[in-house]
């Protein structure tokens, strides 16, 4: 697989620490720089960009600690549009190194973990990172 780009972001609440939700970011992808965008009213968004399949090696751990890869499975297929494949993670879940997945908005007060893959084959990246368990 050539390209494959990875981006993870979540909105940081007054309300929360900014290393809990880093923390949260990095359960899910390991790798990369931390950017940080200004949202006004004390609300600011962290983002981690990565490159490469085995930035996502966290994530398809956290499937098979967690005994999900066939639900995952399903969901990432569902959630490819073209080349490039969009899902949302429960923060709080992410924090305490589980995954969970979860609506873009109202599902969690706090906000999801947005994830975006851009790749050159979803369907391989999917059969990689969840691949099936039977």
């Amino acid at each position: 697989m050539n390209r494959v780009e990875v981006t993870v972001e979540a909105v940081v609440n007054p309300t929360e620490d900014p290393a809990k939700v880093e923390k949260a970011l990095r359960a899910i992808l390991k790798e990369g720089s931390i950017e940080r965008s200004d949202l006004g009213r004390e609300s600011f968004l962290l983002r981690v960009k990565a490159h490469g399949l085995n930035s996502l090696a966290p994530l398809q751990g956290l499937f098979r600690q967690d005994r999900i890869r066939d639900a995952a499975r399903s969901i990432l297929f569902s959630s490819v549009a073209g080349k490039t494949i969009r899902f949302h993670l429960n923060k709080q879940v992410a924090y305490v190194n589980h995954v969970s997945f979860s609506q873009p908005s109202g599902e969690s007060p706090l906000g999801p973990i947005s994830v975006e893959i851009s790749c050159d084959d979803p369907v391989s990246l999917i059969d990689w990172v969840a691949p099936r368990s039977r």
